[in-house]
């Protein structure tokens, strides 16, 4: 029976580093220009609890257009969790946010803190977004893992 249960366990991390490597690309840096895959760049390595498909997480997020001719890349910012004073809890890995938003947390440890440089097809596409997201736009992203909680069954 206890072998049963470790190949469960080796199959569902398996299962979920595929699915974060097919998207996502570790950097110590982040380059240029973005890629066909979410580039991350951990600047703090949590400790805590891994971000895993079917979790919620507690996250603070901001979000820019990435703009080469910016100050540290971050071109207009659309969105951000920092600035409303509220944390975002969001079950991850189900597509419940852009797939490069989506898959870059996977993996996190809380206490992390991540950047994430997000291509057009894994952002907002060819769609304007937030009225101020160009159409085809790479996307930059600065998260910071508070939490991870099971994901809770509702009767």
């Amino acid at each position: 029976m206890r072998i049963c249960a470790l190949c469960l366990l080796l199959t569902s991390a398996a299962t979920t580093a595929s699915a974060q490597s097919q998207y996502v690309e570790r950097a110590d840096v982040l380059p240029e220009a973005a890629g066909a895959r979410t580039v991350a760049v951990d600047q703090v390595v949590g400790t805590g609890e891994e971000a895993i498909r079917g979790r919620f997480v507690v996250i603070h997020y901001e979000g820019w257009v990435h703009d080469l001719k910016a100050p540290d890349r971050k071109g207009v910012k659309f969105d951000s969790s920092r600035d409303r004073g509220q944390t975002l809890s969001v079950l991850v890995g189900v597509n419940r946010m852009i797939t490069g938003l989506d898959r870059g947390i996977l993996g996190m440890r809380v206490g992390g803190k991540r950047t994430l440089l997000v291509p057009p097809k894994l952002g907002y596409g060819t769609r304007l977004a937030y009225g101020e997201v160009p159409p085809n736009s790479t996307l930059l992203f600065e998260i910071e893992l508070f939490d991870v909680v099971p994901e809770q069954n509702v009767p």
